[in-house]
């Protein structure tokens, strides 16, 4: 009854889901035309991923997406958010489209539907096709137009049959991971071609979004990011002012634009603030190209028809004094001792969930938001039974839907929760060492086992329909 009456709070039509994302889990990665990515390039780089791990196979859900379904229905979820492979459908990222690569996504969506299961599509998570990497990338302002293309022609054969479009996926770690730190594809090191990165990308997304509309009526755009809620280690008067920077640097810079016509003020005065740390000399004037994006900016004013959160940890800075320049260098990431860690070391805190959506709530005043993404990893493993127990995971779970439950009550308009993920995948660099699936994968028979936390999700779910 206790439980029952909890999930009360979440509304009848709440999208209750899993997240995939096609380079993690789909395989076939030169069948049907599919044209290369970027990271079919970067997986080859000696070191680039543990073990040596690619995505070749994967999950190999390309061809054993029914059954992928069918563990959904038995699961209960009433929407899948999965991302379509642009070198999939456009294998050269532009030119004609490739009617083998969309006839799989054509049929995944009607099963899905017959099933029902609301599709939620992000057209770009991460895979950008190899030629357009080769023609400069991100950092070619072309990509973005491109990419609004790509998401028109996707729309236009698919839209009837989908409502919900997610346009990137975290473009925060696009910029970072990708082209900062470069522990990502295209794994670039240039703080210069950074932020030029991240400009193109909101252009994309503006242009997308505009692609999209002139496709179909019947479409929610939204905008999916990685968010934190980001605390300073100690009082000092810099940790304050970079932890506030910081968060508003990674949750803001790309939503600000299109609910203000700018970019978030704190981390452009923390780049002249600290402009050696950020911008070495040899980059040029950092003033005049803020000065450029912010001006651009001006004309993208639309805000998403919901905002897409991923959430896993909060984060913690101190400044580093005298830290070498460059990069993220004059940041101290603080792990405080004591606390619960996943197998990624990442902090388990589901306040740090209902800290991000009530700092949305009160900043954009959003239609609606979305959980996108939320789970954790664990060092998940068969017992001499066959059973998986993952009970980390299971309080993990739980204790995050009551996260959002919490801040449905306070008034903050989430519409629906998705866990990442539906099944064990390719984790980026570190390729199959890291299970986030409620799906146990044994990668050498592709044989699927539900964990115990698969269970636990499905009665979460029942329980929202109450008797």
């Amino acid at each position: 009854m206790e439980r029952a009456m909890a999930m009360a709070a979440f509304p009848r039509d709440f999208l209750w889901g899993v997240a995939t994302s096609a380079y993690q889990i789909e395989g076939a990665a030169a069948e049907d035309g599919r044209g290369p990515s970027i990271w079919d390039a970067f997986v080859r780089r000696p070191g680039a991923v543990a073990g040596g791990d690619t995505g070749d196979v994967a999950c190999d859900h390309y061809h054993r997406w029914e059954e992928d379904v069918r563990w959904m229905e038995i699961l209960g979820v009433n929407a899948y958010r999965f991302s379509v492979a642009w070198p999939r459908l456009f294998p050269e990222g532009r030119g004609p489209l490739n009617e083998r690569g969309l006839a799989f996504y054509a049929r995944l969506i009607e099963r899905l539907l017959q099933a029902g299961i609301t599709p939620v599509v992000t057209l770009y998570h991460w895979d950008l096709p190899l030629a357009l990497q080769e023609a400069g990338g991100w950092a070619n302002r072309d990509t973005a137009h491109r990419f609004a293309e790509y998401a028109a022609a996707v729309v236009r054969r698919l839209g009837d049959a989908v409502r919900w479009w997610i346009t990137l996926n975290e473009p925060w770690v696009v910029t970072v991971m990708g082209h900062l730190t470069g522990e990502h594809a295209p794994g670039l090191k240039d703080v210069r071609l950074a932020f030029r990165v991240a400009h193109h990308l909101n252009l994309a997304h503006f242009e997308a979004d505009q692609a999209i509309r002139a496709e179909t009526r019947n479409a929610r755009v939204g905008l999916t990011n990685l968010m934190t809620k980001v605390t300073p280690s100690q009082n000092a008067d810099l940790d304050v002012a970079l932890a506030t920077a910081f968060e508003r640097l990674q949750n803001g810079w790309f939503l600000d634009p299109f609910y203000f016509g700018r970019y978030p003020e704190e981390p452009v005065t923390l780049l002249s603030l600290l402009p050696a740390a950020l911008w070495p000399p040899e980059a040029g004037d950092p003033k005049a190209a803020l000065e450029a994006m912010q001006a651009e900016a001006t004309r993208w004013v639309r805000p998403p028809d919901f905002i897409g959160v991923n959430y896993y940890f909060p984060t913690r800075i101190a400044f580093r004094a005298g830290g070498p320049r460059g990069g993220l260098d004059f940041l101290d990431f603080v792990e405080p001792p004591g606390v619960e860690r996943t197998a990624m070391g990442w902090e388990v805190a589901p306040d740090g969930l209902i800290a991000v959506l009530r700092d949305l709530k009160e900043r954009y005043r959003p239609e609606r938001i979305v959980i996108t993404e939320n789970g954790a990893a664990y060092d998940d493993a068969p017992q001499p039974d066959g059973r998986i127990d993952d009970p980390a995971r299971i309080r993990y779970l739980e204790a995050h839907v009551d996260a959002v439950r919490q801040a449905i009550e306070g008034g903050v308009p989430v519409s629906g929760y998705f866990y990442w993920s539906l099944l064990d995948n390719f984790e980026w660099a570190h390729g199959y060492t890291k299970r986030f699936g409620l799906l146990y994968v044994d990668y050498g028979t592709q044989r699927r086992t539900p964990k115990a936390s698969f269970y636990a999700y499905r009665d979460l779910i029942a329980a929202r329909r109450g008797p």
